[in-house]
C-alpha cells in the first residue's frame, strides 16, 4: 500500500500554519550557522513532501553533485509553521511544499529569496510566484472521478457547484479533512467569495455526502461501485492503478475535468523557495534547478503521475497535457488562508 498522499492531511494541519510548532527543532540537525553555508556541499531541505515519493529523487541529487540533502519530514503545514516560528534563525535553506498556500504563507513573512530569471522562466506564469520568490516543480489537477456504469459521461455535471443540486444526493465521495479539498475550498473563497464557499459547503452537508478520510479510498470506491463520483486530485487514478499492478486505462473509474475554468478544475502545485539565508548559496540553487530538470520531472509523470511543469516533458498518459486544462483564474499565492477554510469546514459540520 502506498503511503504516500494516501495518509489524511486532518484539519489541524492547517491551523498549524498561524501557530507554529516548536517540536520540529532538534539540536541533532544543527543550527543555521552550522548547516547549509554556502558552497559547503550540503543543504537543508523542509520536505512536506512524503519521504517515499521525493527522498529517491533527493538521493540522486546527492548522487549527481556531491551535495548532501539534510532532510526534515513533515506535513506541509507544520513546516510553514515552523519556519514562521524559526524565522531568521532557521536552518533550512529550502522549503520544498505540497501546496502553493503554504509557499505563499512564507513568502508574506519576506523569508524567501528571489529566484534566478533563468530558473523562474522554465515555469508558466501561472505555476510560479509573481515575483519569483518560489516555484512549482509538479502540478495536480482537481477533478471528479466517476464510474461510467452509474454515470454516463454525457450526464456529468458542468460545475463542482452542481453537485449540491437534488439528483446528487447522496452520491458524492469527498475528504474534507484532505489538505486538497482545503486548498480546493480556500479556491472557491479567493474566486467568488466566503459567502459562495459557505453555501457551498452547507449544500454538500445537506446532500448526504459520502465523507472519506482520503483521496486514494474514494478512487476505489468508485472504481468499485460503492458510491457514484468523487472529488479527487487526478494523479490518484495513477497511484491505484499501479497498486494493483495494471493501467490507469484498465480501471474502470474514469476523471471527469470541469470545463470552462471552474473552481472544481483548480490546478495547484507542489515548489520550493529558498530561504534568505541561502540566496547566494549555489548549493540551494542547484537543487531547485535540479528539480526543474528533466530526470526529475520526468520522474513526477511516470512514478508519482503529476504534471511536470517544464516544457518538453510529457506528463501522464492518461490525462489531458497541462497546457489544454481550462484552469480557473486564481492566483495561487492567494491560496495561503488555511486557517480561515479549516474553520468554515468545520462550522459547516463536515467534520466533527
Amino acid at each position: 500500500m502506498l503511503a504516500t498522499r494516501r495518509t489524511t492531511r486532518v484539519l489541524i494541519a492547517a491551523s498549524l500554519l498561524t501557530i507554529g510548532l516548536a517540536a520540529c527543532g532538534s539540536d541533532e540537525e544543527g543550527t543555521a550557522a552550522d548547516l547549509g553555508k554556502a558552497d559547503d556541499k550540503q543543504i537543508t531541505v523542509y520536505s512536506g513532501r512524503n519521504e517515499q515519493l521525493v527522498k529517491p529523487l533527493l538521493d540522486k541529487f546527492t548522487q549527481q553533485t556531491g551535495i548532501t540533502v539534510n532532510a526534515r519530514y513533515a506535513s506541509t503545514a507544520q513546516l510553514a509553521a515552523q519556519l514562521v516560528e524559526e524565522g531568521d534563525k532557521s536552518p533550512a535553506d529550502v522549503f520544498f511544499a505540497q501546496d502553493a498556500g503554504a509557499l505563499g504563507t512564507v513568502a508574506k513573512r519576506g523569508m524567501f529569496s528571489t529566484l534566478s530569471e533563468t530558473t523562474v522562466e522554465k515555469v508558466p506564469p501561472t505555476y510560479r510566484a509573481g515575483n519569483g520568490q518560489w516555484v512549482g516543480v509538479s502540478a495536480r489537477a482537481r477533478v471528479l472521478a466517476y464510474n461510467p456504469d452509474q454515470v454516463p459521461a454525457d450526464q456529468l455535471p458542468n460545475s463542482v457547484f452542481d453537485l449540491t443540486a437534488a439528483q446528487w444526493k447522496g452520491k458524492v465521495a469527498f475528504a474534507p479533512t484532505n489538505a486538497s479539498f482545503q486548498a480546493f475550498v480556500t479556491a472557491i473563497r479567493v474566486q467568488h467569495g466566503d459567502a459562495k464557499a459557505e453555501e457551498f459547503l452547507a449544500g454538500l452537508k445537506a446532500n448526504d455526502p459520502q465523507i472519506r478520510d482520503g483521496n486514494g479510498k474514494i478512487v476505489e470506491d468508485v472504481n468499485s461501485g460503492v458510491v457514484p463520483v468523487g472529488l479527487v486530485n487526478h494523479y490518484y487514478l495513477g497511484e491505484i492503478a499501479k497498486e494493483k499492478g495494471t493501467t490507469p486505462e484498465a480501471l474502470k473509474v474514469k476523471l471527469h475535468f470541469f470545463p470552462g475554468g471552474d473552481t472544481g478544475a483548480l490546478v495547484n502545485v507542489a515548489g520550493v523557495g529558498v530561504l534568505n539565508r541561502s540566496a547566494t548559496d549555489p548549493d540551494a540553487q542547484k537543487f531547485v534547478d535540479f528539480l526543474l530538470g528533466t530526470e526529475a520531472q520526468t520522474h513526477f509523470a511516470e512514478q508519482t503521475f503529476e504534471y511536470p511543469v517544464i516544457t518538453g516533458v510529457p506528463g501522464p498518459a492518461y490525462v489531458p497535457a497541462l497546457a489544454d486544462l481550462a484552469v480557473p483564474q486564481i492566483d495561487l499565492n492567494d491560496l495561503d488562508t488555511l486557517d480561515a477554510t479549516v474553520s468554515m469546514i468545520k462550522d459547516s459540520g463536515l467534520v466533527p
